[in-house]
């Protein structure tokens, strides 16, 4: 059985895994291990850009309340702070590695989306992430001390307490599928970091990658560390809506650049919404589009950017162009047709200012994380941002940080189970997840809505239970796993907020209340 020691073990390749990758290698032997390839993280799919204050006319102060104000009362003040406050740092690590932001003259082109008070969104045209994931990709792959495997998915974390050993409990290390040898290998290290990104798949439409099953969010309640705020998931007001295509985003910064969102008949709908119409924060506009669609009963509804000029059109939104136009949408010309969409998951794993969780040796950054910063509502563009602050936050702990041994690592024992005899129990499991959480824990939620889902996952969790005990592991039965535990979170979370407050909103409990609260569940191994 193969095992693996190194002193960093990074789980993912998106952003903040391959961002603190990179500021590890120097002087820690890194193994970057993720289930796909380097490519097919939740980053590369990022369209709008990254927030950071730039501009003589913005401020910290600004950038913060515009968080404060979409987060709706439950963002962290202190990480707000601090992820605004080293914003502009991280913007300048990525043009040090050569990232091609779009430029405006001698500087940097700055963008407006949903929520924000001012141009402040460093983009590269509006395929950001690509180009930022394309870029630190190809310099991992070069650095030396970085080890990547690919095709590896994350079966669980080894902790002290697993391994029967007194003390502290601690993350040791992990156990990894290898899709190539179809085994389990051992992954020991000193320190552990979940970068595995979001769980948009836990709902039947999202804009995220397969890859975002809620991987590190699972493995690290199962290892014993609290989550919070997991019933606030941002569903993307605009995911292209088309027979033919899945999880295509039409980026924020369309509206921000004027687009309109209209009924199938032309009339604009969203000033009659709120104030702020197209540039609402995204729950806002989510909603409304929701009610619009069940209103009038309708498939859809339509996003017109067509009264900018084709040449605009081709500056700024080029991909989303071409892939429109590949569809036979020509946007010059015609709407958009669009619905919300899963989209970003607010909540995850509890860590510091450092990434710490509370576990020792494993840390957590990016989507799998809550640090507080998103609170009920993320902002436009501060996603990436939190990626990239937080990474070099983590990175900062484990270089000061006193070494520490790891005892050794028994292999994985697969002795006393069997090959599965077919696969549609898992095929079956996944498909009605999905949609249940779709149509009971959806943009708008009731209690009823909320017990019928509760039962439904006491069900699976019970089968899918069984078979793990039984069956050499999957991809796709790992997979299945972690999102009904996240499933589970989701709903639990929502029970308990009695009140409607940003991305949650409840038609038993429409009122907000006081006072403002994170969602804590601390899980049965605490």
């Amino acid at each position: 059985m193969a095992s693996h020691d190194f002193d960093v073990l990074i789980v993912g390749s998106g952003l903040a895994g391959l961002s603190a990758a990179l500021q590890l290698a120097p002087t820690h032997r890194v193994a970057v291990i993720t289930k796909r390839e380097l490519k097919d993280g939740a980053s590369n799919w990022a369209q709008g850009g990254i927030a950071a204050v730039l501009a003589d006319d913005d401020s910290f102060a600004a950038h913060i309340q515009d968080t404060l104000v979409a987060g709706a009362g439950l963002c962290d003040m202190a990480t707000t702070r601090f992820v605004v406050e080293n914003a502009p740092a991280a913007i300048g690590w990525l043009r040090a590695l050569g990232v091609p932001f779009t430029l405006e003259g001698s500087g940097l082109h700055l963008t407006r989306e949903g929520g924000h008070s001012a141009r402040r969104i460093v983009h590269a045209t509006d395929a950001t992430g690509a180009a930022v994931q394309k870029t630190l990709t190809e310099v991992v792959r070069a650095t030396p001390g970085i080890t990547v495997f690919e095709h590896h998915t994350l079966v669980d974390l080894i902790t002290t307490a697993k391994l029967g050993l007194a003390g502290q409990p601690r993350c040791v290390g992990l156990y990894a599928l290898d899709q190539a040898s179809d085994s389990v290998v051992t992954f020991r290290a000193p320190h552990t970091i979940l970068a595995t990104g979001g769980a948009g798949k836990v709902y039947l439409y999202t804009t995220n990658p397969d890859t975002a099953t809620g991987d590190g969010i699972a493995a690290a309640w199962r290892a014993g560390c609290r989550v919070g705020n997991m019933e606030f998931v941002q569903f993307h007001p605009t995911g292209l809506y088309h027979p033919h295509e899945k999880s295509f985003l039409i980026s924020e910064a369309v509206r921000g650049e004027g687009g309109q969102l209209k009924l199938p008949d032309g009339t604009r709908f969203m000033p009659a919404h709120d104030a702020r119409a197209e540039l609402a924060p995204r729950d806002v506009v989510a909603r409304a589009i929701d009610f619009e669609m069940k209103k009038h009963g309708l498939d859809c509804v339509h996003l017109d950017i067509s009264h900018q000029s084709p040449e605009f059109l081709r500056e700024h939104f080029p991909n989303i162009l071409a892939h429109c136009a590949a569809l036979g949408i020509d946007i010059t010309r015609e709407p958009i047709p669009v619905v919300p969409t899963a989209h970003f998951t607010c909540g995850g794993v509890l860590t510091d200012l450092s990434g710490r969780t509370d576990l020792a040796g494993l840390l957590a950054v990016g989507e799998v994380a809550y640090t507080g910063l998103h609170g009920a509502n993320r902002l436009a563009s501060n996603s990436l941002l939190e990626c990239l602050v937080f990474a070099r936050a983590a990175c900062s702990y484990i270089t000061q940080a006193q070494p520490a041994k790891s005892p050794a690592l028994p292999p994985w024992d697969d002795s006393r189970v069997g090959d599965a005899d077919e696969s549609v129990v898992i095929s079956h499991n996944w498909d009605e997840l999905r949609r249940f959480m779709w149509d009971y824990v959806g943009i708008v939620r009731t209690n009823k809505r909320l017990e019928r889902a509760a039962h439904r996952i006491a069900l699976l969790k019970g089968e899918i239970h069984e078979f793990y005990a039984h069956f050499h592991v999957t991809r796709d039965l790992l997979e299945l796993r972690n999102l009904v535990q996240v499933a589970d979170l989701i709903v639990q979370s929502a029970q308990m907020r009695h009140e409607s407050r940003g991305l949650h909103y409840s038609r038993d409990w429409p009122d907000m209340a006081a006072p403002a609260a994170p969602t804590i569940l601390v899980p049965p191994l605490r």
